[in-house]
């Protein structure tokens, strides 16, 4: 495949529209159909779960929480934070519990984060915020075995940010055991021409500071005990899956605990919607991670 730079505007277009590369229906519908299966799953979690919505962790109006709370009491108590796609300009927590729900039947908890998307949040807000809502995590839930992490797509990127803090800078230690970033995007400049950019308005400068990419070794400074998943859908885009080899090979080449899940028969939705199923492959993984399989 060609390096983004030699693309024409509307190949490029192509290349970071995910819908259009979807084998299961039309790019409108299997928006919809994400959209649908994500609160479907956020309901039920919330059905199965004790919730705490809206905990704050910041004093913006978007800075806020949704935690879901296992009905059974254990010792052995893992968190995990889930960082919501939607490219930095949709979606939100309302819609971003669904994981939780064969999670807190094994025992752990789930935090869904709100952060400020565009055009009322940039993108080094929201870096900021989600870096600040690890930290919140960590001081209200100091009891918790182990910390870990999830994002997927523009919420995989925000995941890899924070990977990649310098935690000195909030008074903490590294306290992230375990991540797990799904079909995300690690360089930003690809976009910077595109459509995706036009509510964020990033320059290059914006663009560079905070590409997960060009920040290895920061992630491998401060994350270097975490051990990280790439995953990435088989039917994700050529640019989306060599976005994740790239950053896989990266990781790896910098001696990190990193593992690649090229996912079958997945596309850049579904291999996120399937997390509400105990029998997936990553829920397996992440459950494995976590020492809950």
């Amino acid at each position: 495949m060609s390096d983004w730079r030699s693309m024409e505007k509307y190949e490029l277009e192509k290349q970071y529209s995910p819908s259009q590369w979807s084998h299961r229906m039309a790019a409108d519908d299997v928006i919809k159909a994400h959209v649908a299966a994500l609160k479907s799953g956020t309901e039920k979690a919330r059905a199965v779960s004790q919730t705490l919505l809206d905990v704050p962790y910041g004093d913006g109006e978007g800075e806020k929480l949704d935690v879901y709370v296992p009905n059974i009491s254990s010792p052995d108590v893992p968190l995990i934070i889930y960082l919501h796609g939607g490219y930095w300009q949709f979606l939100s927590k309302e819609e971003s519990g669904f994981m939780a729900v064969p999670l807190v039947q094994k025992g752990v908890v789930v935090v869904a984060v709100g952060y400020s998307i565009a055009p009322k949040g940039n993108m080094d807000l929201m870096v900021a915020q989600v870096r600040r809502s690890v930290v919140s995590v960590i001081q209200q839930y100091s009891h918790i075995n182990g910390l870990y992490l999830c994002g997927h797509s523009a919420g995989a990127h925000l995941a890899a940010m924070v990977l990649s803090t310098d935690w000195a800078d909030f008074g903490v230690t590294s306290p992230i055991k375990g991540a797990f970033l799904v079909s995300g995007i690690y360089d930003l400049l690809p976009i910077l021409s595109t459509y995706v950019n036009e509510p964020l308005k990033m320059t290059e400068e914006v663009a560079l500071r905070n590409s997960p990419s060009r920040l290895v070794p920061q992630l491998t400074a401060s994350s270097s005990a975490c051990e990280i998943v790439v995953a990435v859908g088989q039917n994700d885009s050529p640019e989306f899956r060599k976005q994740s080899e790239d950053y896989f090979k990266s990781l790896e080449t910098a001696g990190l605990k990193v593992a690649f899940e090229d996912v079958p028969n997945t596309d850049h939705f579904n291999i996120i919607e399937q997390l509400v199923d105990d029998n997936y492959h990553l829920t397996q993984l992440l459950l494995k991670m976590m020492g809950k399989s």
